[in-house]
């Protein structure tokens, strides 16, 4: 395989709306992620995904575009953001931008004039489709968002497509213009010197919503084959593909190099291990961990050298990790630790998200009204008038709710935790004065420095990179692992658990690597690894 630059590095992804805000109004932007580049260069990350700034009319926070080669004013102007890349660069950090062409906003010009006329030129950019017989809807495809996929349009009597808000209608890919305006704006883009795309829910471009297939469509792979040779293929860019139903499978046909497609995917199997049989992702079941090691076991093997992974526990859409699959009250700084040094330590690149690094946590709400999510308080109402119970309602969206992650970045113990000297545009979690970059920073044993130890071993060991992987046979709530590379043999031990558990092994130890307790041990038989316990030895 070819090496790139983008499988050696860790990229942090920012939510812009929430990371930092520079002039007071409450909302993160441009000039406050500027502000911020050398604590991100601090912690050593290679390159940033930045969610969309793009301009946008905000129905889902920014995923809505109305122009692709313009800036949101409450985040700056193309200035700003010329900036911002410049400035990453003399930093040796890359910007990602996330690529979001399924769908546009309604307030986009293209949509704009393909409503007016159903012989605008605009018309077949978009998806429409006649009513049924009987009146209703073409076909029974839902949204993402709750309800149906089809909005009836009043003006020209056809119904659109919308697999997420009615305010995102779906781009008609089979449409050459449509590729052709869509791969003009990356062009742009590339132009401007960033350093790749993350491709927002790309595996439903290939949609045919007539036979209702709305993933992994007949014609997916030869558009994604088409984008890279019209745009990023004579570059090294970073391309991860949003693919909610990939496996390893078909995630080769996705990022194996003779294909000519992306880097690699964002897969969701190990995302979708807490909830019940039905696939929904409200209905909560407990994190079984021997299912945890089946599936991140069988991606890295797999895929192999024949693909490449992405690592992430968080992101925009995910609830914080600590507070889903660790313990974010008596051993918060524990878990996430170990989280960290079990996710980091395997092949593929790794993706931390804002606040990841300091173990920040789930904000519990009592009332919808404290929502801001369109996913979450579109839910809320659907199972409301279905006769679900409110507190079950709200359990679900306190523990996957997309407003856990989007909460306003915490940098100090200051009001309104050093994010704005205005009023926050999402309240921030109440623990910020505990949890902060700050304070962080000041603890030499802060779960930032077990991150940034990390990275920092990425830089200086292949085997983290290159090395394969060996799943070790332990009880289910151990979860361990080698990596082999060119002679040696790294030892990942984690206890995924409160509660001790046994763990022995006959491997003669050279030394630790990385730990996230201060016990001093010189053998691997027969321990008992304490809650949360995480270590890496070089063994012989």
């Amino acid at each position: 395989m070819v090496q790139h630059w983008w499988q050696e590095i860790v990229v942090y992804q920012i939510y812009p709306r929430s990371f930092n805000d520079s002039n007071g109004d409450g909302i993160g932007d441009l000039q406050g992620i500027i502000e911020k580049l050398d604590y991100l260069k601090e912690l050593g990350i290679g390159a940033i995904w930045l969610s969309p700034v793009y301009q946008s009319p905000n129905d889902d926070n920014g995923y809505d575009i109305s122009n692709y080669e313009a800036i949101m004013d409450e985040f700056g102007s193309m200035d700003d953001m010329e900036e911002l890349l410049a400035q990453a660069n003399q930093r040796g950090i890359k910007i990602i931008m996330d690529l979001v062409v399924n769908h546009t906003s309604d307030e986009h010009a293209w949509f704009i004039e393909a409503r007016k006329d159903k012989n605008s030129p605009y018309r077949d950019y978009y998806i429409w489709a006649n009513p049924a017989a009987d009146g209703t809807t073409p076909n029974d495809l839902t949204s993402f968002f709750s309800g149906s996929a089809w909005k009836f349009d009043e003006e020209t009597g056809q119904y659109y497509l919308h697999f997420f808000s009615k305010k995102q209608p779906d781009l008609n890919w089979e449409n050459e213009k449509v590729r052709e305006e869509v791969y003009n704006m990356m062009n742009f883009w590339i132009d401007k010197g960033i350093g790749g795309f993350r491709m927002d829910v790309i595996d439903l471009i290939g949609k045919v919503p007539q036979e209702k297939i709305s993933t992994n469509g007949p014609k997916l792979h030869d558009y994604l084959q088409e984008m890279n040779q019209k745009t990023f293929g004579e570059h090294d860019l970073l391309t991860v593909g949003e693919t909610m139903a990939a496996t390893p499978e078909n995630a080769k046909l996705y990022s194996k190099p003779e294909r000519k497609e992306l880097s690699m995917v964002f897969q969701f199997q190990h995302m979708n291990l807490d909830i019940q049989a039905n696939g929904e992702k409200w209905d909560l079941a407990p994190l079984d961990v021997a299912k945890l090691k089946e599936v991140l076991a069988k991606w890295q093997k797999e895929l192999g050298d024949e693909g490449w992974n992405s690592l992430y526990w968080n992101n925009h859409d995910q609830p914080r990790i600590v507070s889903r699959w660790g313990d974010d009250d008596q051993y918060r700084v524990q878990s996430a630790k170990m989280l960290a040094i079990l996710l980091h330590m395997m092949k593929g690149t790794p993706y931390i998200y804002q606040g990841e690094e300091i173990g920040m946590t789930n904000t519990p709400i009592s009332d919808i009204s404290e929502a801001a999510d369109i996913e979450s308080i579109n839910m809320y109402h659907e199972r409301l008038a279905k006769g679900y119970d409110k507190k079950d309602i709200l359990a679900s969206i306190n523990a996957k709710g997309r407003d856990n992650a989007r909460r306003p970045m915490a940098w100090d113990s200051s009001t309104n935790a050093g994010f704005t000297s205005g009023k926050p545009w999402l309240a921030l979690n109440d623990n910020y004065k505990d949890i902060n970059v700050e304070l962080a920073l000041k603890g030499p044993n802060s779960i930032f420095y077990t991150y940034q130890k990390l990275i920092q071993l990425r830089k200086e060991n292949p085997i983290m990179i290159w090395g394969s992987f060996q799943l070790v046979d332990t009880v289910d709530e151990v979860f361990s692992y080698y990596r082999k590379y060119k002679g040696q043999r790294w030892l990942v031990v984690t206890n995924f658990s409160s509660e001790v558990q046994p763990f022995s092994s006959e491997d003669e130890m050279k030394k630790v690597i990385i730990q996230n307790t201060v016990d001093e041990f010189t053998t691997l038989e027969n321990i008992n690894l304490q809650p949360w316990q995480a270590f890496v030895v070089e063994v012989e």
